[in-house]
């Protein structure tokens, strides 16, 4: 298992550590995935130290919260490449060892984000479109093979992504961060819960199953009733 990230180091460690403990080989990579010779180097280095990618999961997110009249450019760039293209990158560069070896899976994290729109979130929701759009042109062009592509799109998960937006209205609300995170599920995500990590790990081990061979290039909401409204 090939993780790539920033983060804490100590919890990268043990991540890794929890995963040789289960008798798998992981190792930990840093690509800067806004930079796609880094992310070419990324997938080199995988071949040659774990082998071919056989599942690739695209999960990197960034987010910036702004009117599109005053969003910053260099925000929307950065965006769009680590949200976006990254995931195209490490698609195409995984997509020849798979089709030598005639099995492979991709799953690619978008959003609820994905399916429909919020304000102030220009570029997240133009990279998370433009992420279930890929899904489906590489479900197409895979559609005769064992490789599948399909896209897993939550809603609220407390994630520091989400963590960050929570403090962010905390404070321009003058209200606490429970009530801050209440007042946000409120507004979108019928359920009145987030989604936990581990159920968005069910469903993409499910869709690298053989019994989710047949489902190609689908956008899955997994968000709490949010896009049913």
């Amino acid at each position: 298992m090939a993780l790539n990230g920033f983060g804490e180091p100590e919890r990268i460690a043990a991540l890794v550590e929890e995963m040789r403990a289960r008798g798998v080989r992981a190792e930990h990579f840093a690509a800067d995935l806004a930079d796609p010779a880094q992310i070419a180097r990324m997938m080199e280095r995988i071949g040659e130290r774990l082998g071919p990618v056989e599942i690739l999961v695209n999960n990197a997110g960034i987010q910036h919260v702004a009117p599109v009249e005053s969003f910053p450019p260099e925000k929307w760039d950065a965006i769009l490449a680590v949200n976006l293209s990254a995931a195209f990158h490490t698609i195409r560069l995984a997509l020849p060892a798979m089709r030598e070896r005639g099995f492979g899976r991709i799953v690619n994290i978008a959003s609820a984000h994905g399916l429909v729109a919020s304000v102030h979130k220009a570029a997240y929701v133009a990279s998370k479109h433009g992420l279930v759009g890929l899904t489906k042109v590489v479900a197409l062009e895979t559609a005769g093979s064992d490789i599948t592509c399909n896209a897993i799109c939550p809603g609220w998960v407390r994630t520091p992504l989400v963590e960050a937006q929570i403090e962010a209205r905390a404070k321009a609300e003058d209200v606490d961060v429970e009530e801050a995170a209440r007042r946000l599920l409120l507004e979108k995500q019928p359920s009145g819960r987030f989604v936990e990590p581990e159920q968005i790990a069910a469903l993409c081990v499910f869709l690298c199953s053989p019994a989710a061979r047949e489902i190609r290039g689908a956008a899955l909401p997994i968000d709490g009733g949010w896009t049913a409204q």
